[in-house]
């Protein structure tokens, strides 16, 4: 399988790591809007083929593409992907709204690809325990979840162009997590601020939401980069019957079972230092991350051998994107925001 890469900042280097442990694929091509940019990123990982325009590549004979640009150039690389009937694993957030969401997720469908979202930490062990436990029914129906994050961000990181806030950059990964095991969501209510960083970083450092899904459960989120030093993030759920699970991704990149109170098993197995804090730098939590990339990025290639959907298809990623979409517009006008 030859597969192309889109975009050349550290994400996509993660890529092309975990694509190169897969027998039978190689990374035969990247492109960038910046050339420079793209041949600097190709010698230095070997990549004999080097494109500063996406149809360009993918018209060159490539099975699949990784999109790993901001996100605002998401929509434009998977489009183009399905114009040219090239399976696509794009990066999370899918797109920077639910329009374009929705225009890559048809575009791909009527295009008979597959179209996977990266949301890696659905493959922490401790994530897919809960995910298992409720297909087997150790755990459920539930009826309520959380997510308290408090995480530390600083002017340098928003300084950065295309940054997103708390929601869309961190916390829709734990959002991801909730709508997996809790459903769809069907209404939002939420407030999103610039309370600690001047308002000038044009997305919001803090927010508070509650989110009711079809089943009738409820769910909180508190969020901020406003907390010095960061203290991690803690997503739970919690069954009709009081029994509770619980992630903490401590430090960033990490998570663990914090909580397990499923009768008859044994309880977690608490897996941070402690007194570390969560105050990593960016490089450090994308390596903590790594290997569970590496275990989707394989996913996805399975998927496209085998003719099945991958494990986080685009239609799955589009509903944190709801979420999150719901919440800024909740935030607008004060009322709550009935999803579809």
């Amino acid at each position: 399988m030859r597969v192309g890469v889109l975009g050349c900042g550290a994400i996509a280097r993660i890529h092309v790591a975990a694509l190169r442990t897969i027998a039978g694929v190689e990374v035969t091509a990247v492109a960038d809007v910046v050339p420079r940019r793209a041949h600097a990123f190709a010698a230095e990982h070997g990549i004999p083929h080097v494109f500063a325009d996406v149809e360009l590549m993918l018209a060159g004979g490539v099975d699949a593409v990784t999109v790993c640009t901001p996100h605002a150039a998401h929509e434009a690389g998977v489009l183009a992907a399905a114009r040219h009937r090239v399976h696509v694993l794009c990066e999370k957030p899918l797109a920077n709204d639910v329009a374009q969401a929705k225009r890559m997720i048809v575009a791909a469908e009527g295009a008979g690809i597959r179209f996977g979202a990266i949301f890696q930490r659905r493959f922490w062990p401790a994530a897919a325990r809960i995910r298992a436990a409720l297909d087997d029914g150790r755990l459920g129906p539930l009826i309520s979840g959380g997510v308290v994050a408090r995480l530390h961000r600083d002017a340098g990181y928003y300084a950065e162009p295309g940054r997103g806030g708390v929601l869309m950059t961190q916390v829709i990964h734990h959002i991801d997590l909730l709508q997996w095991w809790l459903g769809r969501a069907r209404r939002v209510t939420g407030h999103r601020a610039t309370l600690a960083n001047d308002r000038s970083i044009g997305v919001e450092d803090t927010a508070g939401v509650l989110i009711e899904f079809a089943s009738g459960a409820i769910a909180t989120v508190q969020a901020g980069t406003t907390f010095r030093p960061g203290l991690g993030v803690q997503v739970w759920v919690s069954d009709a019957a009081g029994r509770t699970a619980g992630v903490t991704e401590y430090p960033e990149g990490v998570g663990f079972t914090d909580v397990w109170t499923v009768p008859g098993e044994p309880p977690p197995i608490l897996r941070y230092e402690p007194g570390r804090t969560a105050d990593l730098p960016l490089a450090d939590v994308h390596d903590r991350l790594a290997p569970f990339h590496a275990v989707q990025i394989a996913d996805f290639v399975a998927a496209v051998r085998d003719g099945r959907e991958p494990a986080v298809t685009g239609r799955d990623a589009f509903h944190s994107l709801e979420i999150v979409e719901a919440v800024y517009a909740s935030s607008r006008t004060g009322r709550t925001v009935e999803l579809g």
